[in-house]
């Protein structure tokens, strides 16, 4: 995909990149995947994310360690629990956003965590949440889908870099996705 270039007048987006060896490794857990939906609009403690993913804390902060380590989540300042203790919340830095491709090469599976994922949070949230839609079926050359592509994330990427100051004005959190999918074949 070819990085994008931001519109006239656009906020300046970062350029996207590789992914590191540890990015992507950390990226090749659909439990890690998980973690960083949730923690991309909530800072979650270890309990609370293990907890949300009905996993052991163990395992939940086993994978938020290679989160960490690669930079993909950080460990917000400690804070005051509900009964006096201790909590350390944790905050996706979204840097995976700007990875170009980071789940290539892995099992198909795998790269399809991320759609699963959003269809599972589509389906949780119900009909009522959704703002808007559209189906729609094209006849595309491999040079047209990726135009497309290109086209679609570099309009996302101008929200994305400006995501934080409608978080900070209480702008209500939007989750989407967008997959272009050949149809099933009889």
């Amino acid at each position: 995909m070819t990085p994008p270039t931001p519109a006239a007048g656009a906020p300046d987006v970062p350029v996207r990149r590789p992914p590191t060896e540890a990015e992507a490794r950390a990226l090749a857990s659909v439990l890690r995947q998980r973690i960083l939906r949730l923690t991309a609009t909530e800072d979650l403690t270890n309990r609370q994310l293990a907890d949300r993913l009905a996993v052991d804390p163990a395992t939940a902060l086993y994978h938020l360690r290679i989160l960490v380590e690669a930079g993909l989540v950080e460990q917000l300042p400690p804070r005051a629990g509900t009964r006096g203790a201790r909590e350390k919340p944790y905050r996706s830095t979204r840097r995976s956003w700007w990875l170009e491709s980071p789940l290539a090469g892995a099992a198909p599976e795998l790269q399809y965590g991320p759609v699963a994922l959003s269809v599972a949070d589509l389906g949780a949230a119900g009909p009522a949440a959704v703002s808007t839609f559209a189906t729609f079926a094209l006849h595309l050359s491999q040079a047209e889908v990726d135009e497309l592509d290109a086209r679609l994330v570099a309009v996302l990427d101008s929200y994305v870099a400006t995501d934080s100051d409608r978080a900070d004005a209480g702008s209500p959190v939007h989750r989407g996705f967008f997959v272009l999918h050949r149809p099933a074949t009889p």
